[in-house]
């Protein structure tokens, strides 16, 4: 068991050295370290003012005007008198959340698309790519908006939406790396064995993928809140009051241009929300291009 251990750590050893002298990478895992601190302590940060919806948003009137910053709203309140700080923090974690659930459905669904595929190969391979192909045709945000109208408003719906348009990368390029994995001699000796079809998929090849899988959800994370995002703006995501920034900014979207003699007179509606999504955005891309560039075989 001890040797086991010590086999795992060396395994995983060289790529977070390089992860760690790669300067991008410590940018990224900076910002990924504050998003994620923000999330967990959320409740400290921003104590809810609903008990049993800690995501509502609470607001102090109902005036369409937002009001600047002061010693009550740290960043001032949106259209409707909704808290932005607290819309910003609480906004995390449904960045999170969002992200991380359709980044693992849709690997999981991808993932065995993908070694189905490309092991058995044959009519079975014919069969599943020109589904995939067939998938592809339809670009992704018309084919998320198309599935969120089918089943409704929602955050959650908005979710399953995008999981079910992702999985498509995930099938494509495990099934390409698949198809030269199982040409390897482990599994081809593993077949001579008698060992199971499924089991060789499980053991053998799946391991072998998990360095594409970790790639691809990184920089996967960044893309899904974008799209959530633009989702909630135009009205298909959470109910108003939701602690999302994306709809964040749709309340603020008579204010992105201010009155015409003073145009950045609320900078701040924009600003935080806006700020977070970019911020969120970069720090998983600077990690996915990082951990491209480290595991690499031709770097």
């Amino acid at each position: 068991m001890k040797q086991k251990c010590l086999s795992y750590i060396r395994y995983f050893s060289i790529p977070a050295r390089r992860l760690l002298n790669n300067p991008m990478a410590i940018i990224g895992l900076i910002l990924l370290t504050g998003f994620t601190l923000i999330a967990l302590f959320a409740p400290v940060l921003a104590p809810p003012k609903y008990k049993f919806s800690p995501y509502r948003m609470p607001h102090q009137g109902y005036s369409t005007v937002p009001k600047p910053p002061d010693a009550h709203h740290l960043f001032g309140t949106t259209s409707g008198q909704y808290d932005i700080y607290y819309g910003v923090v609480w906004g995390t974690r449904t960045a999170f959340k969002t992200g991380l659930f359709v980044v693992l459905v849709a690997a999981f669904i991808g993932v065995w698309v993908g070694v189905v595929s490309g092991y058995y190969g044959g009519w079975i391979d014919e069969i599943i790519m020109r589904m995939v192909d067939i998938v592809w045709t339809i670009p992704s945000l018309i084919l998320a908006m198309a599935l969120v109208v089918s089943f409704g408003r929602g955050l959650e719906n908005i979710m399953l939406a995008l999981a079910l348009v992702s999985w498509r990368w995930y099938a494509r390029v495990i099934r390409s790396e698949v198809l030269k994995i199982k040409q390897m001699g482990y599994v081809h000796a593993a077949k001579i064995m008698g060992v199971s079809n499924f089991r060789i998929m499980l053991r053998h090849i799946l391991p072998n993928t998990i360095y594409p899988i970790i790639i691809m959800g990184t920089l996967e994370m960044g893309s899904i809140v974008i799209m959530a995002s633009f989702m909630s703006f135009i009205g298909l995501g959470a109910p108003k009051g939701y602690a999302d920034w994306g709809q964040m900014i749709a309340l603020a979207r008579n204010y992105i241009v201010g009155p015409q003699e003073a145009p950045l007179t609320y900078w701040y509606t924009i600003f935080f929300p806006g700020g977070c999504i970019v911020l969120f955005v970069l720090a998983w891309n600077l990690m996915g291009d990082a951990l491209r560039d480290i595991f690499d075989p031709k770097g």
